[in-house]
């Protein structure tokens, strides 16, 4: 399960459009470096896609006329792999791995997006869990017993 501590830090990099937002409102909110992933918003609040830097460069740098003014949907990601807070750390993991995939967004059971989730964030999580595992295999092996 991800932890609550796991989720505050991904709610803290949360950026959101509407999916009719203009691309150049998208690239403005690129400009703090913490923002790697937007979530692009339908009705109600729900996922519908994501863009990232690249998707935002790519069509930019073909503009022309009024072209720049397009909506975020048409430069979106609409096949998006997402985690739940209810989800093993583990395999959130292996769905990064198959995906390639750096950043994940969590939502929740009606597609609200949570947060946005690291590669760094879960490899950090896993990394605790078997330290953690490490020191209670030693204190019992040492005959102190459990903690």
């Amino acid at each position: 399960m991800i932890s609550k501590t796991l989720i505050e830090t991904a709610g803290n990099r949360l950026v959101t459009v509407d999916r009719s937002a203009r691309l150049i409102a998208a690239a403005q909110a690129f400009d703090h470096a913490q923002t790697r992933l937007i979530v692009v918003l339908g009705a109600g609040g729900a996922i519908v896609g994501v863009v990232s830097r690249t998707d935002i460069v790519s069509r930019i740098s073909r503009c022309t006329g009024c072209s720049c003014t397009e909506a975020v949907e048409t430069a979106m990601t609409a096949d998006v792999k997402t985690c739940a807070p209810s989800e093993p750390v583990e395999e959130v993991w292996s769905r990064m791995k198959q995906t390639g995939f750096m950043h994940m967004p969590v939502i929740d059971a009606a597609r609200h997006p949570l947060g946005v989730m690291t590669a760094r964030d879960i490899l950090e999580a896993l990394l605790d869990e078997r330290e953690h595992e490490e020191s209670l295999l030693m204190d019992y092996v040492m005959g102190i017993g459990y903690r």
